[in-house]
């Protein structure tokens, strides 16, 4: 039987609870609540044979980023094409299987290019909407995560439900893209619709990344916090912000603090938790903190993830944890062969450009800093590839321009840091690496 969701579109369902219990899964999905699973499992138990209900369990394992989700996802995938034999479903929901086939073989601008496919003739389908930014946005593709958004706008206002997490998700596709005080207005504005809105209040922190706000940053989050209670871990990454703010501000101590308290207040082995955490230790180091031991955690969480083979940007983040606090040779080792023998998006990509970048900060970690500079700068404008936001690419560009300074390329280094000034020229880190260029110039 066909029913209606939350915003019109059929559903094919064995009753009307099924499709209540997948407008409630959306609802969650799209606000980052922790109950997101438990609401898909309550619209499975009222229909076990729900063709669309095993696709989206599919899209959520691929979210983890890691091999045993992935074959969970296989597992959905299978499910879904089980319960196709034996059900007439609408174009839509068929559309959706195959958007799952095409991500779970690795081929992510497929999966990306079905999922905008879907949004041509459904602009309100909030799933798709979501399914295609994480896609572009991993792709390293602003633009087509701004277009993908901005073709659907018109169906979307304050009287369908889900305005604001769409508006929200469209002011991160501007900042993205660079249209900051346009992804401002928007976020600001899906706040004000939804107040416990992560992700737009998170579009919103990186326009002020970006420009060099971080005073109206760590304001900004302040003022919102206490609304993310109820926030999967992705509470970890806005708190990461806030302790990036306090970084920029030459607040190592604070810094620090907040890691310890809310970046990295257990010890997890989701990617994205990995991810800030390594990098904002990075970062630190950098500024010449004494992070202690904290690498160790980070390290041991690392290694559990070698052989994954799913998430370049992932990969490169376990590189330096390892780097710092391990061995990453296995690791190393496991990339290498995947690159030689890998097929799909991530695969074509290691190749082309990822290895080099992992290969880069495990030189640059070692202490071979010219091999570090050899590797890092030919791809320094493919690095947007590798996918996440300008804002945590930037400690690859960071580590570029360290090693450029400790290698003694002195022209090297005061271009790049000539740049990086002339983007945020208030970060107490830029600021300090023009003064090691100037004095190292001098010598």
């Amino acid at each position: 039987m066909e029913f209606a969701d939350a915003r019109g579109l059929a559903v094919t369902a064995a009753s009307e609870a099924a499709v209540r219990g997948i407008d409630a899964t959306t609802e969650a999905y799209l606000a980052f609540r922790a109950d997101t699973g438990e609401r898909l499992k309550e619209a499975l138990a009222a229909d076990p044979a729900c063709v669309y209900a095993h696709t989206l369990r599919g899209y959520f394992m691929l979210l983890f980023e890691t091999r045993p989700f992935l074959e969970r996802a296989k597992k959905s995938l299978s499910a879904a094409d089980e319960a196709l034999a034996a059900t007439s479903v609408t174009p839509r929901e068929r559309a959706h299987v195959e958007a799952l086939r095409r991500w779970t073989t690795g081929e992510w601008e497929a999966a990306a290019a079905q999922f905008d496919a879907i949004l041509m003739e459904h602009p309100r389908d909030a799933v798709a909407f979501k399914m295609a930014q994480y896609l572009h946005f991993y792709l390293g593709d602003a633009e087509a995560m701004r277009d993908s958004a901005a073709r659907c706008l018109f169906a979307w206002d304050e009287g369908v439900p889900g305005y604001g997490y769409i508006l929200g998700s469209y002011a991160f596709a501007l900042e993205e893209a660079g249209a900051y005080a346009e992804a401002e207005k928007a976020g600001r504005r899906a706040v004000e619709i939804h107040p416990h809105d992560v992700w737009a209040a998170h579009a919103v922190a990186h326009v002020m990344e970006m420009e060099g706000r971080a005073r109206e940053g760590v304001a900004w989050i302040d003022s919102l916090d206490r609304n993310w209670d109820d926030c999967h871990n992705f509470r970890y990454h806005i708190l990461w912000h806030r302790c990036l703010f306090h970084l920029d501000l030459g607040d190592g101590e604070r810094a620090l603090d907040l890691y310890d308290r809310e970046v990295r207040d257990r010890s997890t082995e989701e990617y994205l938790d990995i991810a800030n955490a390594a990098s904002m230790l990075w970062r630190m180091e950098q500024n010449g903190i004494d992070v202690g031991r904290r690498w160790e955690e980070l390290a041991e969480r690392s290694a559990q993830h070698v052989g994954d083979r799913t998430l370049v940007f992932a990969d490169a983040h376990y590189a330096m944890a390892l780097a710092a606090a391990g061995d990453p040779d296995p690791h190393l080792a496991d990339l290498r062969a995947w690159a030689r023998e890998g097929s799909g998006t991530q695969a074509r990509l290691l190749r082309e450009c990822g290895l080099a970048l992992i290969e880069g900060l495990v030189a640059y970690r070692r202490g071979e800093w010219g091999r570090a500079v050899d590797l890092l700068l030919p791809i320094r404008r493919e690095l947007r590839r590798v996918g996440g936001s300008h804002a945590q690419r930037d400690v690859f560009q960071r580590t570029l321009v360290d090693a450029a300074i400790r290698d003694g390329r002195w022209s090297l280094a005061r271009a790049l840091v000539a740049e990086r000034l002339g983007r945020k020229p208030e970060s107490a880190w830029n600021r300090t690496a023009w003064a090691r260029v100037e004095t190292g110039m001098a010598a």
